[in-house]
């Protein structure tokens, strides 16, 4: 059985050191695995679909927080039993109350039944309590989800408030690429693009919104800082 850790940022103003710390102080023999400005999606990161390779039945994956393994919240949720049903243990140090072993839990921890009438009552509660856990690792991811979109909107609205004030914003007048048509690229790239919201490959997302190479990575690496 093998300790893995990981840890991921989206921008350099987050500290993936201090993840691996916390990582560490659970399981000063963890093995870590990380990775630097990442999208939210999984599909996007190399590092953490190595680790997945390898983790196996009674395996355990240390998370600073939820958001570091998912940040789209069906993705998470489906990701989370996935690998609860392959016998893996996830601990999130920041929301303990949803670690595997907090789920087994409520599994196992039914109440017993009594062989009288009171039974339908007892399993109405022992149901409810396994509800109310699957509820919670839900919620956790959704939140997590909600954090980045608060953000894209927060940005958004920044954006357009500057602009309303008369601010240079992005290039320059007289480029070849204004203010409004980058913003309107770097709505569809996440829309489109797989590592963001989407479904589609970055040639495809680049012939799609009709932009260069070199324009779409720097837009793409862009909006990987921004959330």
């Amino acid at each position: 059985m093998t300790t893995y850790g990981y840890a991921r940022i989206s921008t350099k103003k987050q500290s993936i050191e201090r993840q691996i710390r916390n990582i560490l102080n659970y399981d000063n023999n963890a093995i870590i695995y990380q990775e630097r400005y990442t999208g939210t999606k999984v599909s996007g990161r190399k590092e953490f679909k190595k680790l997945l390779s390898k983790v196996k039945e009674g395996d355990t994956i240390v998370f600073d927080s939820v958001s570091r393994m998912s940040r789209d919240s069906i993705e998470g949720t489906e990701l989370y039993f996935e690998l609860f049903n392959k016998g893996v243990e996830l601990v999130f140090l920041k929301e303990n109350y949803i670690n595997t072993t907090t789920y087994k839990k409520a599994l196992n921890n039914n109440i017993q039944l009594t062989n009288t009438a009171v039974d339908s009552i007892l399993k109405g509660v022992n149901e409810y309590l396994v509800t109310l856990a699957k509820e919670q690792i839900k919620i956790a991811f959704e939140q997590a989800e909600k954090e980045v979109k608060d953000l894209q909107e927060r940005t958004k609205e920044g954006i357009e408030t500057a602009r309303q004030q008369g601010k240079q914003i992005g290039q320059a007048k007289g480029k070849k690429l204004v203010v409004k048509k980058s913003a309107e690229a770097k709505e569809k790239i996440v829309k489109y693009s797989k590592d963001f919201k989407g479904t589609l490959s970055d040639v495809e997302v680049m012939k799609l919104v009709g932009l260069s190479r070199n324009t779409y990575y720097k837009y793409k690496k862009e909006l990987r800082e921004e959330l």
